[in-house]
Formats: structure tokens, sequence, C-alpha cells
């Protein structure tokens, strides 16, 4: 994990979609020291990366969630205080441009497009911790997330 507490939370703890820990989640790839109360903490952003993208699985298949709009405003609900229209604003700004993708659109199967997921998780993280993120990742690490996922299935 990075130490350097000036960079993002999401950066240090290997966490770019910054997910929440609760009791029951064990995610793989979990960091054995967890000093952040809020936050997971993963050995790897490799392993940050397969966490966005299985609770994203879940939000389009078992939540039935198909749109950019949809995810997010349960991803970063305005009840808990965060900026839901400009998040989904700039997320489908930075995905329209290789995609087509606006907010509202009717996303298509993560599981036969990985791609466009990849992008749509990265997008999320530039939101979620700011530009820096391709100082310390970059999109081979997501697609190996991604690829991470396929073997928990």
């Amino acid at each position: 994990m990075a130490s350097n507490k000036k960079l993002p939370r999401g950066i240090r703890n290997n966490n770019p979609l910054n997910i929440r820990r609760t009791k029951n989640a064990k995610w793989a790839g979990l960091a054995q020291e967890q000093t952040d109360l809020a936050f997971c903490q993963f050995a790897s952003m490799t392993y940050g990366w397969r966490a966005a993208f299985m609770l994203l699985r879940k939000y389009y298949y078992a939540y039935e969630l198909k749109t950019l709009r949809d995810i997010i405003s349960r991803w970063a609900p305005l009840e808990d205080n965060n900026p839901t229209n400009v998040y989904i604003e700039r997320v489908a700004e930075i995905v329209n441009a290789d995609t087509g993708i606006i907010a509202d659109s009717k996303l298509p199967s993560p599981d036969t497009h990985p791609y466009t997921w990849a992008l749509i998780v990265a997008a999320m993280a530039q939101v979620e911790t700011g530009w820096l993120l391709h100082r310390y990742s970059s999109m081979d690490d997501v697609l190996v997330g991604w690829h991470l996922t396929q073997l928990a299935r």
C-alpha cells in the first residue's frame, strides 16, 4: 500500500473506488492489517479493482441497475452527501469518449463487454481518487482485476 498521507485515500488503500468496510465483507486480497476504520485496504491495486468489479457486477445482475445513472446513484447516493449528479456527469463524459455511452444508456453486459466495464470502473476511480490514479495504476491493472473476477465465478 502507498503510505504517503498526501495521496488520496483510495490510492493509499489500493481501493480505487473507496469500498467501505463491512462486517460481512471478506474480500480476496485484503491487506492483513486494516488500519482504515471506514474503507477496505487491499494488498495490491489489482485486488481493489477486483472488488470494484465484483460489486458492480452485483449491481448489474442482482439489483438490475443497467445505466451509469442507476449504478452511480446507488454507489454514491445523495443521502450520503455525495455530489451524485456531478459524479454521474463526469463518469459519463469520460466513458462516452471511447464508448458512446451516456448517463442513461443501457449498459452492455459485463460478461460480454469487459473492456467497456474496465473503462467505467477506471472513470469511477478517477472521480473517487482524482487524476493521480494513472501514476499509481494502469489499465493493465484494471484488466487483471477484471480477470480475477472471472476466477471467482
